[in-house]
């Protein structure tokens, strides 16, 4: 069980369906981030309107959804989008629970966040990126964690919960047991060069794989059991600074990972498997997204055509 604080002030009264609620979604999300996310959603709610579940009314959940930030800024369409459905997820499952018998979001109209256009590194931005790290313990690891992030294609959370227990050798191929979105769990091969790049990491750190608990984390850290997603991120957007890239989330490597398979000449078929994604439908729309806006055939034509 988790235990956050209540949600709401009355206290006890709803704090065993916040809790239920909260372990539900870690059990189909698998995400101690997202569970985060949702609790601080649910109490910035509550505690603003000073309401229990059953007193809110749609105008409440729209007046705090447009509400303006402790920094004072107007919120942008995705927050509030983001704020509504998390309040109206969490109404469904007291609906389904038989707590209550009406959700006040569904009356709300959300506004339709632009989604920026989704980028990946270059082959060559990867390479300018590894080459910024130190060639420290704290630099070796965080470059295993990226070249393990492009090579396999998961998801943030996938890669930073590894632990050694995840890890099997069959004597040829090096495997990964990794527990994905939507409480997925499947094994892969473990690219070489990012076994590789993990060994080398452990030994800088006194560590190897064999002599490892199956709880210890694949990524040491300084006094604690693993690196943080926060602390990653943060070491991250130093090392984008460093490569001279654009500072971005640790979701590009996802993006890097199926552009760079794609362009090598993977089929779609390929990259859905490798994405684990639910339909090759989500793949297309996911790689269209990503490619460049650049026309490069119009040469071809023009010379056709005689131009």
């Amino acid at each position: 069980m988790i235990h956050h604080p209540a949600p709401t002030p009355a206290g006890d009264s709803w704090q065993r369906a916040f809790e239920a609620f909260l372990a539900e979604k870690l059990r189909r999300s698998g995400s101690r981030r997202t569970v985060e996310t949702y609790a601080g959603l649910l109490r910035q709610c509550f505690g603003t309107l000073g309401k229990t579940p059953e007193q809110v009314r749609s105008q409440d959940v729209f007046t705090w959804a447009y509400a303006n930030g402790p920094s004072g800024r107007v919120p942008s369409a995705s927050t509030v989008a983001a704020r509504i459905a998390g309040i109206s997820s969490f109404y469904h499952f007291l609906i389904r629970m038989g707590l209550l018998q009406a959700n006040p979001c569904d009356a709300l109209e959300r506004p339709r966040p632009t989604p920026g256009r989704p980028r990946g590194l270059t082959a060559a931005e990867v390479t300018r990126l590894l080459h910024a790290l130190p060639d420290s313990p704290a630099g070796l690891r965080d470059s295993a964690i990226i070249l393990t992030l492009v090579l396999t294609g998961r998801r943030r959370a996938e890669v930073l919960g590894l632990k050694a227990g995840d890890v099997s050798w069959d004597g040829d191929h090096v495997f990964y047991h990794y527990h994905g979105k939507g409480g997925k769990e499947g094994q892969r091969e473990l690219p070489p060069p990012a076994w590789e790049a993990i060994q080398r990491a452990l030994l800088a750190w006194g560590r190897t794989w064999e002599r490892m608990a199956p709880g210890d984390s694949l990524w040491p850290g300084h006094g604690t059991p693993g690196i943080s997603s926060g602390t990653f991120y943060a070491r991250l957007q130093r090392y984008f600074a460093g490569a001279g890239l654009p500072p971005a989330g640790v979701h590009i490597f996802r993006h890097t990972a199926a552009k760079l398979r794609r362009k090598a000449g993977a089929s779609l078929e390929d990259v859905s498997h490798f994405l684990d994604h639910s339909s090759l439908a989500v793949t297309s729309v996911y790689l269209q997204r990503l490619e460049s806006p650049h026309d490069t055939g119009w040469g071809s034509v023009a010379q056709a055509i005689g131009l």
